[in-house]
């Protein structure tokens, strides 16, 4: 062998060693990265430890605590953890998590739980405290989860919960302005889409629960009426709200697109009328171009823009309902991209595991929100299915 065959040989090995090298790091790293439910237990467990207040149920709005805070969450946050801890159970089917619905979640819900006025409905801070303001999309969220607890585990006693909710949101209800559900008890100054938006979603729900046809019917009527009314033309998306003087709150959130995107997907399921999977497909390209934003990656990917990571918590149930019909992973492969890079402590998660208003940088050192947290457990938890399903091959329904 000669001095430069040697040499060549030499080198070829130097390069396969380092080729080796590369792919055992990259595998070392992926065997270390968790699995988007791993991440969300985790992310629960911080919650637990640094949102925890005197009483075992109750969190805290925000840590560090601002000045004149209340000892306990808004119910807004509190039902988030909910809607969290449920999305856990739902994805894992792991019964560990719906103990932790029943003896936990469910006792803390009881406290802003106010039947001192009719109907009875849940209020905006504990029931201990002064009588405070009942918001009908407060309710709808929780109404949406407990008709899908009912869904996953056909116990009655949630079902229950959803109707007695379903009672309050149709006292919020009138032919004002040709229909809708308000936004706020006390406060009937506006329809909002996040009042409308998931009523319609949650009337679908329970829909599908009963197979009551006045359910179908108000989905249909809410869904129509939100549409009509609230949505801009020309791109697609809802604006806020609208005030009974009949001007139109024009900012623009991903959740409440999101929901009526879900709101079609789930007619479309229903009816098999392809006018409500153009819709939905409609809104789910206007938000993708909207609440998303390029960045540059090499794959195209576009990442969410984030702000507030509770509303594309809801904007991504409206994406996995039209998964389960058309397929298309564009939209989740994009929010999954999202959640890894947040998880990324170069990124939003910070050292005790809690996530800021954004998915980069941006806000990661600020006070943090029990709303926020939820927000990415939930997310975690409803995307875990459809990425492991992906790995395999298949396509989450």
């Amino acid at each position: 062998m000669t001095t430069l065959h040697k040499k060549l040989l030499a080198l070829a090995l130097l390069m396969l060693c380092a080729v080796s090298a590369d792919a055992q790091t990259a595998s070392a790293k992926a065997a270390h990265t968790p699995s988007l439910d791993a991440m969300a237990a985790m992310t629960i467990d911080s919650v637990y430890r640094y949102f925890r207040t005197d009483d075992k149920s109750l969190l805290q709005e925000m840590i560090p605590a601002q000045p004149k805070q209340n000892p306990y969450s808004y119910l807004w946050g509190y039902s988030a953890m909910f809607s969290a801890v449920s999305a856990m159970y739902e994805a894992t089917g792991d019964k560990h998590w719906l103990r932790r619905v029943d003896k936990q979640m469910i006792r803390g819900l009881d406290r802003y739980y106010d039947k001192k006025r009719s109907p009875a409905g849940y209020a905006s801070y504990v029931n201990d405290a002064p009588e405070s303001d009942r918001f009908y999309d407060d309710n709808i969220w929780l109404g949406i989860d407990f008709a899908d607890l009912y869904a996953a585990t056909h116990d009655k006693k949630y079902l229950k919960r959803a109707e007695e909710i379903w009672r309050f949101v149709m006292s919020g209800c009138d032919d004002v302005m040709g229909g809708g559900v308000y936004w706020c008890e006390q406060k009937k100054t506006s329809k909002n889409t996040c009042s409308n938006a998931p009523a319609a979603v949650f009337a679908l729900k329970m829909y599908n629960a009963t197979s009551g046809d006045e359910y179908l019917m108000r989905g249909i009527q809410l869904y129509k009426w939100t549409r009509g009314t609230l949505m801009d033309p020309a791109d697609h998306i809802y604006f806020d709200n609208i005030g009974l003087s009949g001007k139109i709150g024009k900012a623009k959130f991903s959740y409440n697109t999101g929901q009526m995107l879900q709101a079609a997907a789930m007619l479309y399921k229903i009816t098999a009328d392809r006018r409500y999977l153009t819709d939905a497909e409609r809104m789910a390209e206007a938000s993708y171009r909207r609440f998303f934003e390029d960045v540059g990656r090499a794959d195209g990917v576009r990442l969410m823009r984030g702000g507030e990571l509770w509303f594309d918590a809801v904007m991504a149930r409206g994406y996995l309902e039209l998964l389960g019909i058309n397929g298309d992973r564009t939209y989740v492969n994009a929010i999954i991209a999202t959640l890894r890079m947040a998880w990324d402590q170069r990124y939003s998660r910070n050292a005790h595991g809690l996530f800021g208003k954004f998915y980069d940088q941006r806000g990661k050192d600020r006070p943090h929100t029990l709303l926020n947290q939820a927000a990415m457990i939930e997310m975690m938890a409803r995307l875990s299915v459809c990425d492991k399903a992906s790995h395999d091959g298949d396509v989450a329904e």
